[in-house]
């Protein structure tokens, strides 16, 4: 079997300084909101991922002096002693809590050879300006520095290890501002290191549930430094697909295709069974799925015989509502670059639906179910890819509580 992952030394913060490095994910904070963020707060990892915040307004975030500026940061935690380098390869254990929901995965350094060779799949199109901003900030860097979150088939032989791992204090223990837990656990046995790397590595595949742009960016630093074997592995973190958390990624559009509201929904009957509900029509199961419209709530459910069972892509939700809905009736035939619809996370609620329909923003508002992990592996088995936001995956993981250095 081709090596899939391995432990890795990993750049950390010594323990009493985790709380004050660990920072959300660089791609959910705008510049602004970064830099509010770590005001007054000189070891976050937000100066490391967002380092725009220590220069002026308006710096292009692209710019090479951003990277540079990322670089500086770095080792100036490195050399004040914040952030420390793991002496030997490990792997650690990395429990989220959100609420009720928890969930415990490992870190690890992935192949890049084994993502080309697909057996860490992706679901996703990248786009090559977000790919090559993860480059530029990898090479700066000499590290990544941000998590690719992956999913695999459940293992016995990996519950084995966190479970006992896990039985212990953990080396971090971490609340974020938004109240998700984030504890890690240094996996420095030799026995327990043997036993993830036989178990990961005897799996038939990984799949990449959030984090293309900085797998795919892995790949091509890898590819410009074939001599350094660090460089040929990117920074993950893998969690059982039994226990990831996937939450609805809903639409709103902005018109109606010039159609009365009245109209639409004698449209929208031929294919759709339509009930008005008294509240909010939150999905129950697939091929239902809920409408906000003219101050109101309806059940949609799909007829069965527009449902391409056999079609992994086809058959999700987010592709039937575009096929028989949004395409048709609405005229958005390609969502990725149509201004007219909007996508809104699960985390914010269907009362955000509601909100920006009732304040005159959008005309209508879908609520979806959520896509499960094993229609995305189906679709990622199949070398296919996913219509864009159709995963949300919470919680997340956290910027600079582990880092893979590349030298």
């Amino acid at each position: 079997m081709p090596e899939l992952v391995r432990p890795f030394a990993a750049l950390r913060p010594v323990p009493e300084q985790a709380d004050a490095v660990a920072a959300p994910p660089y791609d959910v904070l705008n510049t602004e909101e970064a830099r509010t963020r770590a005001e007054g707060k000189p070891h976050s990892f937000l100066h490391i991922s967002k380092p725009e915040i220590d220069l002026p307004p308006g710096t292009d975030v692209y710019a090479q002096e951003v990277y540079n500026k990322g670089a500086e940061n770095l080792r100036r935690l490195v050399d004040s002693g914040v952030l420390m380098r793991e002496d030997k390869p490990c792997y650690y254990a990395y429990r989220l809590t959100m609420g009720d929901h928890t969930q415990t995965g490992v870190a690890m350094a992935a192949s890049a050879s084994a993502y080309d060779a697909n057996d860490i799949r992706k679901h996703e199109f990248t786009r090559p300006k977000k790919e090559d901003d993860r480059v530029n900030q990898i090479t700066a860097l000499n590290a990544q520095t941000g998590p690719v979150l992956l999913a695999y088939k459940s293992s016995a032989a990996v519950k084995a290890v966190l479970d006992t791992v896990t039985a212990s204090a953990a080396t971090y223990d971490v609340t974020a501002d938004d109240g998700v837990g984030h504890a890690i656990w240094v996996i420095n046995d030799d026995a327990q290191i043997a036993a993830l790397t036989e178990a990961f590595n005897a799996m038939p595949a990984l799949y990449i549930a959030d984090g293309h742009h900085r797998s795919a960016a892995g790949s091509r630093v890898a590819k410009t430094k074939p001599d350094v074997e660090n460089a040929q592995y990117f920074l993950t973190v893998a969690y059982a697909d039994d226990e990831m958390n996937i939450l609805d990624y809903n639409r709103v559009i902005k018109d109606l295709n010039g159609l009365t509201a009245t109209d639409l929904l004698a449209k929208i009957g031929e294919r759709f069974d339509v009930t008005r509900t008294d509240g909010e029509a939150k999905p129950a199961k697939p091929t239902q799925f809920g409408m906000y419209l003219d101050g109101a709530w309806y059940q949609l459910d799909l007829h069965a015989d527009y449902v391409p069972q056999d079609d992994p892509v086809g058959r999700l939700d987010v592709s039937l509502l575009h096929a028989n809905l949004i395409e048709p009736l609405l005229g958005i035939a390609d969502p990725r670059t149509d201004e007219r619809i909007d996508f809104v996370g699960g985390i914010r609620g269907l009362g955000e639906l509601e909100k920006r329909v009732n304040s005159g923003e959008m005309a209508v508002g879908f609520a979806l179910f959520a896509t499960s992990m094993a229609d995305l592996m189906a679709v990622a088995d199949a070398g296919e890819v996913m219509p864009p936001k159709s995963t949300w995956f919470e919680p997340k993981l956290a910027d600079g509580l582990l880092s893979h250095v590349l030298d």
